[in-house]
C-alpha cells in the first residue's frame, strides 16, 4: 500500500524545510540508486553523493547545513531536516503505511471464557489465550501465539506468530514481540546435589514496560523470585538471551546474539553490540557502550566505552589490538635477545 504526499506535507511531518518545489507529489520512497520520478530518497552522508550521478528521484532527504551549495543535481528538490534518519522513518511510515488488522476473534482461535479481552482486539487463527489472561484494547495477537494463564498484554501491543508469553508475565502498552520469542521461560537455576543437579523452581515473572520492541527468537527468562525487567523504550534485536532476574533500564539497545547472565543490571540508554557477553551479578551504568563481541566480566561505570575480551576501555583495546598481529615477530625477537644475553653472560664467566 502506498500513499501520496506533497513535499510540503512531508516537511511539516518531519519538521524540515523544502528547497525547490514544495508542491511536488511524492508517491514512493526508495534508495538513491533505485529511486524514480515520484520517489523520495535518503542521503545518509557525503559518501553517498557519488550515487547522485544518475539520480532520478523527485526529492532527497538531506541534513540541513551539511552539504555545500551545488552538491546536488539541478532540479532535484530537497527536504532539509535536522535528523535525516528520523525523517526517513517518518516518511516511510506515511508513504508505505502498514495495513491494520481487522479487530475480532478468529473462529479457530482458542480463547478461554475466563480471559479478559479488551475492545477492538485482533486475535487470529490458532492463537491461544488461557484462563485469567488479559489482552488490552487494540492489541493484535498473530496466528499461533500463546498467552498463558494470568499473563497481561497491554493496549496496542503486537504479538507475532509463534510467540509464547508464559504464566503471569506482564507486557506493557505498544510493545512489539517478533516471531518465536519466549517471554517467561524458566531461568537457568540448579542446585548441586552430589553429582546431580536439582532444579530450583523459577517462581518470579517477566515485566516488559511500555514501548519495548523484542526481535525474533529471543528468550527473556522469568525471575527465580521477583521480576526480570525490560525498561520502557528498550529495543532488543534477534537471538538475544536475557537471563533470570536481569534488570534492563530505559531506552537501551541490545544488538543480535547478546547474552546477559542472571541478576545483571543494565542501565538506561546503554548500547550493547552484537555477540557481546555480560556476566551475571554485575552492573552496567547509564549511557555505557559495549563493543561487539566484548566479554564484560565486571562493573562498567556510567558513560564508559568498553571493547574486547575481556572488556577494557575502548581506547586501550584499540591500542592492544594493533599489537596482536605483531606478537609472533615479537616472540621471535625476544627469543633472539634471550639467546644473546645468555651468550654474553656465558662469555663473562670464561677465564
Amino acid at each position: 500500500m502506498t500513499a501520496r504526499k506533497s513535499l510540503d506535507e512531508l516537511a511539516s511531518l518531519t519538521g524540515g524545510r523544502v528547497q525547490g518545489d514544495g508542491g511536488a507529489v511524492i508517491t514512493g520512497i526508495l534508495p538513491v540508486e533505485e529511486a524514480r520520478p515520484g520517489d523520495i530518497a535518503f542521503i545518509a552522508g557525503k559518501r553517498q553523493l557519488k550515487l547522485l550521478k544518475d539520480c532520478r528521484a523527485s526529492a532527497l532527504i538531506v541534513k540541513d547545513g551539511e552539504f555545500a551549495e551545488g552538491s546536488f543535481p539541478a532540479g532535484v528538490n530537497l527536504l532539509l531536516v535536522k535528523n535525516p534518519y528520523l525523517a526517513f522513518a517518518k516518511c516511510l511510515e506515511v508513504l508505505r503505511p502498514q495495513s491494520a488488522k481487522e479487530p475480532g476473534i478468529h473462529e479457530r482461535a482458542v480463547v478461554h471464557p475466563g480471559a479478559a479481552i479488551g475492545k477492538a482486539v485482533s486475535i487470529q487463527a490458532c492463537a491461544v489465550i488461557e484462563e485469567g489472561a488479559v489482552v488490552g484494547d487494540r492489541a493484535v495477537i498473530y496466528p499461533g501465539a500463546y498467552v498463558a494463564r494470568g499473563a497481561v498484554i497491554g493496549e496496542d501491543a503486537v504479538i507475532y506468530s509463534g510467540v509464547t508469553v508464559r504464566e503471569d508475565c506482564i507486557i506493557g502498552k505498544r510493545v512489539i514481540i517478533h516471531s518465536n520469542s519466549v517471554i517467561g521461560s524458566d531461568g537457568f537455576g540448579y542446585a548441586r546435589d552430589g553429582a546431580k543437579y536439582y532444579k530450583i523452581p523459577q517462581t518470579g515473572v517477566v515485566r516488559i514496560e511500555d514501548d519495548v520492541e523484542i526481535g525474533a527468537c529471543c528468550a527473556v527468562d522469568r525471575a527465580t523470585l521477583g521480576e526480570t525487567v525490560i525498561g520502557r523504550g528498550t529495543k532488543i534485536d534477534n537471538l538475544v538471551q536475557i537471563a533470570h532476574n536481569v534488570k534492563v533500564g530505559q531506552d537501551t539497545v541490545i544488538v543480535a546474539q547478546v547474552g546477559v547472565a542472571g541478576s545483571a543490571t543494565i542501565g538506561s540508554r546503554v548500547q550493547i553490540g552484537g555477540q557481546a557477553g555480560i556476566a551475571g551479578h554485575i552492573e552496567l551504568g547509564d549511557e555505557a557502550m559495549i563493543g561487539a563481541q566484548a566479554g564484560v566480566a565486571g562493573d562498567v561505570p556510567k558513560g564508559s566505552v568498553m571493547s574486547g575480551y575481556p572488556a577494557i576501555p575502548h581506547g586501550d583495546w584499540l591500542r592492544a589490538s594493533t599489537v596482536f598481529t605483531k606478537l609472533p615477530e615479537m616472540k621471535k625477537k625476544l627469543a633472539e635477545l634471550e639467546k644473546l644475553i645468555r651468550e654474553i653472560e656465558g662469555s663473562k664467566k670464561e677465564p
